[in-house]
């Protein structure tokens, strides 16, 4: 990457505050976005070097979306997504490599990554049908990666990459919170898939891929989805504790003969209590990325016990930060809930982000309750 990135980042995220009610009422981002991070090379940080890309870490890619979201939580979800599906492109067959990054270091490549629809093989590849939810980032999209049962009797899943000229998008995204990430519906009528943009789930879930030099082929994908998706959670928080910081210097209680907020011993007990819970979300964060890193070059990624932690600190993170924000908005008074304040804001999207599948507390806990009593999670357990 180039030396000025992180400034890059910075500007971008401090750019996107003044966007965001602009983008919520697009329901996307704004193409100016688009184009500044595809200048600033965040899309291709983890592009293979050998098709163009940078040489951007996982740890990197987690601490992008926790930066943006400094300025913007939908923007560093849907940013980030894009930047780390290009990592997911890396798994495919070489030929999809040659075709996807011919013109650029970089495809823009939502991935529902939920199986749905039907597949129907066919000299050469499949014929595909079907519809998948939550495809972040489609309207500004060039490809669109999703999954299918191909075999059902012999579960033979498959991912394929499809362009995105050959893909319906429902505009379907109207929601309280993360509403410029653009998460529209898609579906595909018998189109057919080309064997070379075919991946099989267990080689695409795994830690594998087919470029040789690649060092990040060896992250699986469930634990690294998992705690870069926190990252915007755990970003959001830590605005949000400056925000209602400099919001309590200056604020003047309703109600009482002129009594400031910072005056007030309560509102500090609860200030205080919200940073120590961002502080216990960004420890955990950091130290379950460096556990993945450490597993990885130790060869014992696979570990189930480490799987059920990493998938538990993603979930702590984003609960941590969850709490944090609205514990901040109570104390805050009613006038942060205009709609032009960044506060609410943060909260609307925090407690939607925490709706995605891989932070869902009830089954998270059960998984890692499973795994410590050493039961078997299940084929569904998303580690």
């Amino acid at each position: 990457m180039k030396a000025t990135f992180w400034d890059d980042v910075d500007a971008l995220a401090v750019r996107s505050r003044g966007r965001t009610e602009g983008a919520e009422e697009l329901r996307r981002l704004a193409d100016v976005v688009i184009d500044e991070a595809a200048a600033a090379d965040i899309f291709s940080m983890v592009t293979p070097t050998s098709h163009g890309g940078g040489d951007g870490t996982i740890h990197d890619l987690a601490d992008l979306a926790r930066r943006l979201a400094h300025g913007c939580t939908s923007t560093a979800w849907t940013l980030t997504f894009l930047a780390m599906h290009n990592w997911l492109l890396a798994r495919f067959p070489v030929p999809l490599h040659d075709e996807v990054w011919a013109d650029r270091a970089y495809a823009l490549a939502p991935a529902p990554l939920a199986p749905g629809g039907s597949a129907e093989m066919v000299d050469g590849g499949i014929r595909l049908s079907g519809t998948w939810e939550w495809a972040t980032g489609v309207m500004h999209a060039d490809w669109v990666i999703v999954h299918a049962m191909v075999d059902p009797a012999n579960v033979d899943l498959r991912f394929a990459a499809v362009p995105i000229d050959e893909v319906v998008v429902h505009d379907v995204w109207h929601t309280a919170g993360m509403r410029a990430t653009g998460s529209n519906t898609v579906a595909l009528t018998d189109v057919f898939v080309a064997e070379h943009r075919l991946v099989p789930s267990s080689d695409f879930m795994g830690a594998g891929g087919t470029l040789g030099g690649y060092p990040l082929a060896a992250y699986p994908v469930i634990p690294v989805l998992a705690l870069v998706a926190a990252a915007p959670a755990l970003g959001a928080a830590e605005r949000s504790v400056e925000l209602a910081t400099d919001r309590m210097r200056d604020r003047v209680l309703a109600y009482t003969l002129g009594e400031r907020q910072v005056d007030a011993g309560p509102s500090r007990a609860r200030l205080a209590a919200a940073v120590g819970q961002v502080r216990a979300a960004r420890d955990r964060w950091e130290a379950a990325l460096a556990s993945l890193d450490d597993a990885v070059a130790g060869g014992v990624a696979h570990d189930l016990v480490r799987r059920a932690d990493w998938r538990l600190a993603a979930t702590t993170v984003v609960d941590l930060s969850r709490r944090a924000i609205d514990d901040l908005a109570v104390g805050a008074g009613a006038s942060v809930y205009f709609e032009d304040h960044p506060l609410q804001r943060y909260q609307r999207d925090v407690n939607t982000l925490k709706g995605h599948a891989i932070f869902d507390w009830d089954r998270t806990m059960d998984t890692v309750g499973k795994v410590q009593l050493g039961l078997d999670p299940g084929p569904t357990a998303m580690l």
